[in-house]
This record gives C-alpha cells, structure tokens and sequence, in this order.
C-alpha cells in the first residue's frame, strides 16, 4: 500500500471517528435539553467559549443541532463586543 492510499484509509477513520462523536454528543445534548426546566443560566466566560466555537461552526450547523434563537444572539453579541474591545473602539473599563 502506497503512502497516498494510506493516508486516505487515515484520513477517512478520522472522519468517521469524528462524526460518530459528533453525533453522539448532539444526541446526548438533546436529550439533557428535555431534561432540564426552564432556562440554563451560564456565566459571561462560559457564554464567550461557545460563542466562539459557535461562530467557527456557522448559523446553519448551530440550527442542526438545535440552539435556540437567543442563543445565536448571544453568539453574535459576543462577537460584536469582542471586535470592538480589539479595534480599540471600547476601553473595556465601565
């Protein structure tokens, strides 16, 4: 087996592996989201992480996996507020 095939066969289980967690975790996402009553209070760091991987993922695989409006709201506000605070147009003090 040549290298390129090999590489191939690699690259392949990998993304097997990864969309085979990747469904696991939004199964498991679900199911906690039934669980749980009324809203999930997260503090502002916790907001920022997913706002952030949010925005890597896009609006439609955020509606795939089913985030609520507010949230992708939140997604865009965190990243408003950090363009602004890193175009130096907001002191971040106040």
């Amino acid at each position: 087996m040549d290298w390129k095939h090999l590489l191939a066969y690699i690259t392949g289980t990998v993304d097997q592996e990864l969309l085979v967690r990747n469904e696991y975790l939004v199964t498991e996402n679900r199911i906690l989201r039934q669980q749980i009553k009324g809203r999930i209070h997260l503090s502002d760091g916790e907001r920022k992480r997913l706002a952030e991987i949010g925005k890597k993922l896009g609006k439609q695989a955020l509606e795939e996996v089913k985030i609520p409006a507010a949230s992708c709201g939140a997604f865009r506000d965190v990243h408003q507020t950090n363009s602004v605070a890193r175009s130096g147009g907001f002191s971040g003090t106040g």
